[in-house]
């Protein structure tokens, strides 16, 4: 019998009038003849209660145990996938809530931070083999080689998802959420953006990393690597058939598109910091950016000024919450002698603007139509990063919801 994932997150199962109406699409697929992996989330609101909770119950100045951290806020998606299995069993459905050590999804790494080593499907095959037609899995966590209970960073439980449909050989992975689909730029910002079809793993992967939060990027690599088709779609529409949604898949499932920009991506979050002075030889990109990952501060954009004098500046981009710990990372490095500069400066008053589409691998012209659109929007470049398919650019933060909308026009992105 095909076996179909499918996740829902916590908007999707805010409450139990919600997860009476994420159950019946259960029935439905159930009624396709799949049998189902069913994955959730925590109900909206209820990660972040648990997190304060940790953290009040915390002396001040104490670094709380990360094992017990992740034993309290992966309680949340336990609840949750109770709740689900009693409502399906209530509907005439043979379901059983699953946690992520009974499954298991076995993890390595740290707490906090986990990530999925191996699923076994001995115990799901034995479930389903025994008449089961529903495996409700608590997402967002899993089990160390100690026992313990790891969750895998927030936004995990859609890598749960990817990683069991890969594991289980599902013929799909339906992620449910609060939007219809992936769409070409935010329809906050843009009322005609369009939503797609298809797109590729690549263009996903880089939009989801450049600023869109419909996926988690782990989620989007591990679908890629393991060739996972994923399907994300509105859990509040009635209409849940194979037509509706946005496919990510590979390229190869994707005709030529006359559209070389996919999409447009923005950062609103986004800090500058420049390292003024330092010392331009072999080493000193490592003396900075190594204490930068140590400290887990996440890194983006690079450019080194050209050298004058045997010094140089450094700058990079960062998430405007890392910039405390940047500072302290050069703070401290400085202080053990590992690098020597004249001044750290910050501008807290960026965003990054990306455009992306796999059709820039062939056609010239791109990056020109895009610096032609932020000069006639006198919107200044202060760092730029390109790969095969997009190219980003650092600015001003004030001109950005501007600069989204003349780009997504210039690039013809907008429904028809």
């Amino acid at each position: 019998m095909p076996r179909l994932v499918m996740k829902f997150g916590g908007t999707s199962v805010a409450d139990l009038d919600k997860i009476n109406n994420v159950a019946k699409k259960i029935c439905k697929e159930v009624e396709n003849g799949y049998e189902i992996i069913v994955i959730v989330s925590a109900m909206s609101g209820k990660t972040n209660e648990l997190v304060r909770w940790v953290r009040e119950s915390a002396s001040e100045g104490y670094n709380y145990d990360k094992a017990e951290y992740d034993a309290v806020v992966s309680s949340g998606e336990n609840i949750t996938a109770g709740l689900m299995a009693m409502r399906l069993q209530a509907m005439g459905v043979s379901a059983r809530s699953w946690q992520g050590w009974q499954v298991p999804l076995k993890c390595t790494g740290l707490h906090e931070a986990a990530r999925i080593d191996a699923i076994p499907s001995d115990n799901l095959d034995a479930s389903f083999s025994a008449g089961a037609k529903v495996a409700v899995i608590a997402g967002f966590q899993g089990v160390m080689a100690d026992g313990r209970i790891a969750t895998l960073g927030r936004g995990g439980s859609d890598t749960t998802a990817v990683a069991l449909a890969a594991a289980l050989d599902a013929e799909r992975c339906d992620i449910y959420t609060d939007v219809d689909g992936i769409y070409t730029t935010d329809p906050r910002i843009v009322s005609n953006a369009r939503k797609l079809d298809r797109i590729s793993y690549e263009e996903m992967l880089e939009l989801a990393s450049l600023g869109a939060k419909v996926l988690q990027t782990r989620s989007v690599e591990l679908a890629r690597s393991y060739r996972v088709r994923l399907r994300v779609l509105s859990s509040f529409e009635e209409d849940i058939s194979v037509k509706n949604g946005t496919l990510v898949c590979s390229e190869e499932e994707i005709m030529e598109n006359i559209r070389v920009v996919k999409g447009v991506a923005y950062s609103r979050d986004e800090a500058k910091m420049t390292l003024v002075s330092v010392a331009d030889r072999p080493g000193v990109a490592a003396a900075i950016f190594g204490p930068l990952a140590d400290a887990g501060v996440n890194v983006d954009m690079i450019v080194q000024n050209i050298s004058e004098d045997g010094r140089t500046d450094m700058t990079f981009s960062c998430p405007v919450d890392h910039v405390p710990m940047a500072e302290a990372a050069m703070q401290k490095a400085t202080s053990e002698g590992e690098l020597n500069y004249r001044d750290l400066i910050t501008d807290s008053n960026v965003a990054k603007i990306s455009i992306v589409g796999n059709g820039m691998r062939s056609q010239a012209g791109v990056a020109k139509k895009m610096f032609q659109v932020l000069a006639t929007h006198n919107a200044n470049i202060q760092v730029i990063t390109t790969s095969e398919i997009k190219i980003s650019v650092l600015i001003d933060r004030k001109y950005m919801e501007l600069v989204v909308r003349a780009l997504h026009d210039e690039f013809e992105l907008k429904d028809a």
